[in-house]
């Protein structure tokens, strides 16, 4: 069993080589979440012949620097496993990981999803929309996108929005009511996850993060939410009024991803978009509103591997780079779980 592990700010993601297992858990690592704990228990779970990695969570701001986080997650995920581990970077797969190399594997969970979209896809733009932001990377015979966090935010490749994490205040500089408009509070009363619960785009499991007031996640939870945006309360904007920022937000963040997708199109001269994430849906509807064609990897592989695709992808990638046996024999050889080449 390969197993590969996306480990982000929020949410750490597995997924087994054969597809068979893909699970997200929310972990804040901001707030100290029991990281390591988790790990170890997929480990005892899943018993695992090898396990391959990849990382966003370095950004976080409990950590001093990027590389600090790197080699945090690196040492928490090596203690944590007791078989062969292969970090992958933006150079490929690495076996052993140090201050000298430790930022090329910093934010590079996109380069593992592009690097099995190049052998199953081909050229595409690979729209990869989570909780908290989406990936817009123009792939031809190898991807074109910026190799830092910071490039890609600038280049438009990094666009920090998402499916459940996002302030609205973030999105909409106002909203309009059957009153007239209100500017919307910069208050962290609703995030995106309550647009869309309300919606009913999403069920109250997939609300993964933590409500901003700690209150249900309900369809009632997210409405009075979304009217605090507005320093109301339920009782006096009405529910009608609070679909109506929630619709507004909706179509808000389709709007920016629709434009950073088309610029991108436009760019490169690519008009096929690959869609994942927990985001998809909005990312297809982002396409329609630029006419540009969407595949969606849910309907390639299955919903909740499109949800957890880099962690897929990774485990793919050893799987077929390191065959069971090879591994198994690298695990004998080394008890301490982790193989120096």
């Amino acid at each position: 069993m390969i197993l590969g592990v996306d480990i982000g700010g929020a949410n750490t993601k597995a997924a087994s080589s054969d597809g068979r297992f893909a699970e997200i858990r929310y972990l804040p690592l901001w707030k100290r979440s029991p990281l390591g704990d988790h790990l170890a228990g997929l480990n005892s779970r899943l018993r695992p012949d090898a396990v391959g990695v990849v990382m966003t969570g370095e950004l976080a701001d409990c950590f001093e620097s990027r590389r600090e986080g790197v080699m945090f997650i690196a040492s928490e995920v090596k203690r944590a496993f007791d078989c062969t581990v292969h970090f992958w970077g933006l150079g490929g797969f690495h076996e052993s990981i140090s201050g000298d190399n430790a930022l090329d594997l910093a934010a590079a969970n996109w380069s593992a999803s592009i690097a099995l979209l190049l052998r199953d896809i081909g050229e595409c733009i690979f729209v990869d929309m989570g909780s908290t932001t989406t990936d817009i990377i123009p792939v031809i015979d190898r991807p074109l996108s910026g190799c830092t966090d910071l490039k890609r935010l600038m280049r438009g490749e990094l666009i920090y929005t998402g499916v459940l994490r996002t302030n609205l205040a973030a999105l909409l500089p106002c909203v309009y009511l059957s009153c007239g408009s209100a500017p919307l509070s910069s208050e962290l009363f609703s995030i995106t996850a309550d647009a869309y619960l309300a919606l009913g785009d999403i069920k109250p499991d997939a609300y993964s993060c933590e409500t901003p007031d700690s209150g249900p996640k309900s369809r009632e939870g997210a409405l009075r939410r979304l009217a605090r945006t507005v320093c109301s309360d339920l009782d006096e904007l009405g529910e009608d009024g609070a679909l109506s920022i929630a619709a507004q937000a909706k179509s808000r963040q389709i709007s920016i991803i629709s434009s950073g997708i088309s610029r991108i199109a436009e760019r490169h001269n690519i008009r096929r978009i690959v869609a994942a994430g927990v985001g998809e849906f909005i990312v297809e509807a982002a396409c329609e509103r630029a006419g540009l064609e969407c595949i969606r990897l849910s309907e390639i592989y299955n919903e909740r591997l499109s949800d957890v695709f880099p962690a897929f992808a990774v485990a793919r990638l050893l799987s077929e780079r390191y065959p069971v046996s090879q591994i198994r024999a690298e695990n004998c050889e080394d008890q301490r779980g982790y193989h120096e080449p």
